[in-house]
């Protein structure tokens, strides 16, 4: 009888622990990355980033579908999906890592927080780890997310051809937004 009491309480204790942590998701985040010098306008945008931030813990993963990206040229869009990002061989990129200043968000409270984000970033197939600034934003119900940084193209393996080198820069300026809403 002690048994079925102390599987019954741990059980309910469980559930409570998960009801009571929402995990904030999105799959409309939006990504844009200008990689251009210049000579060419070189800019793509992704409407439907998805993306997971527990504020309990701070984890926070993103996956963004490579052939999401949508450029001013379709010849432009398919350069970079067959040429560079080579997509039908990696397909996504992923980010999984975690606010490491948590303590310095107060997601009960409305309010703009500074964050600090570490974690690991995956893009054509190379995983590097990155650290970056982001900004979360509370107000109300909604948390808003976003970040700014910069990535090498060395750094993830992307090749860009002699033809384009004047055109491509070796650095893409990166940034994300997710509008988080609340799940349990």
């Amino acid at each position: 009888m002690k048994k079925i009491i102390l599987i019954a309480l741990t059980v309910l204790s469980i559930t409570n622990i998960n009801a009571q942590t929402k995990l904030l998701t999105t799959k409309t985040g939006k990504a844009w990355f200008d990689a251009g010098t210049g000579i060419e306008d070189i800019t793509g945008t992704n409407k439907s980033v998805l993306s997971a931030l527990n504020p309990a813990t701070g984890d926070m993963q993103f996956s963004i579908l490579i052939k999401g990206f949508e450029f001013w040229s379709q010849l432009l869009q398919e350069h970079f999906n067959e040429n560079y990002m080579e997509s039908g061989k990696y397909p996504k990129s992923t980010f999984k890592g975690k606010i490491t200043n948590l303590d310095k968000v107060n997601f009960a409270k409305d309010g703009t927080y500074p964050v600090n984000v570490k974690g690991t970033l995956e893009i054509h197939g190379v995983k590097n780890e990155v650290e970056t600034n982001g900004t979360v934003v509370v107000k109300g119900e909604a948390v808003d997310a976003s970040s700014e940084f910069t990535v090498s193209m060395d750094d993830y393996k992307i090749a860009i051809p002699g033809v384009v080198k004047d055109k491509l820069s070796k650095t893409a300026k990166i940034k994300i937004n997710c509008t988080y809403t609340s799940s349990k």
